[in-house]
């Protein structure tokens, strides 16, 4: 095995220059490092003006997400001597305007996620005396998958729909939307239902399956939506063809 590696790593400062450039980097490259080692090790030893953005390291705060040799990833769990004998090529997630170097501008997403309001809504509270919403095994497996979500916005790098019309909703915040639908304690599916049901909601999505393929923990936007898509058809159904109050 190799014991360095080029990495190839997209530079912009837009103070500087109009374009994304890249820079080339040797860093070691034992079997336990990952990339964002790699880029730490480059920010400590080789090239201070290097940003990016890293926080956990463990795969949990979803803020390490970059394109590596083309594919979306979280650099915190993506090893360099997969990648051996190199080059490997980091830059910054597509789909996103870019503020400097690998980092991304996550604007759209944060007010798109508020939009489906992705916390529980109740139309009344019990009494605090009363205890707390108790759920079965079988209620909190119907929303479980969707809560792995970690907001590390991969699923929007690799969604062809998002790259084509930014109005798009797009995966995670149809996926953590349908969460909060699925769960027991939540009484605001009906609240949602208008901005899930817009033409840039679930049926801007085609289905091409790839935030599915993407998505570090296993959630799958994309059946969220296929799902979501089925409940908004039969309500429009239940509204066409059974009267008021029935």
């Amino acid at each position: 095995m190799a014991d360095h590696i080029t990495l190839q790593v997209a530079r912009y400062r837009p103070e500087q220059q109009s374009d994304i450039t890249f820079d080339e980097y040797e860093v070691p490259c034992p079997k336990e490092w990952v990339v964002l080692d790699g880029l730490n090790h480059i920010k400590d030893r080789l090239d201070g003006t290097l940003s990016y953005r890293w926080s956990c390291r463990m795969g949990i705060c979803g803020s390490c997400g970059m394109n590596v040799n083309g594919e979306p990833k979280l650099t915190c769990a993506t090893f360099l001597a997969d990648y051996a004998p190199g080059p490997i090529r980091v830059e910054p997630l597509p789909n996103f305007p870019v503020i400097r170097d690998l980092i991304v501008d996550i604007g759209d997403f944060m007010q798109k996620l508020v939009r489906v309001k992705p916390w529980i809504m109740r139309q009344t509270e019990k009494p605090v005396s009363e205890g707390e919403y108790r759920q079965t095994p079988e209620e909190l497996d119907e929303y479980k998958q969707f809560s792995m979500c970690i907001n590390c916005m991969l699923c929007y790098a690799a969604c062809p729909i998002y790259g084509l019309d930014p109005k798009f909703l797009g995966p995670a915040a149809i996926a953590l939307a349908q969460r909060y639908n699925l769960d027991s304690r939540d009484e605001g599916a009906s609240d949602r239902m208008a901005v899930l049901s817009e033409h840039e909601g679930i049926w801007g999505c085609t289905f091409v399956g790839e935030c599915t393929k993407v998505c570090p923990k296993h959630v799958d936007p994309a059946g969220a939506i296929q799902r979501y898509k089925l409940t908004a058809a039969l309500e429009s159904m239940k509204a066409i063809f059974m009267p008021r109050g029935a």
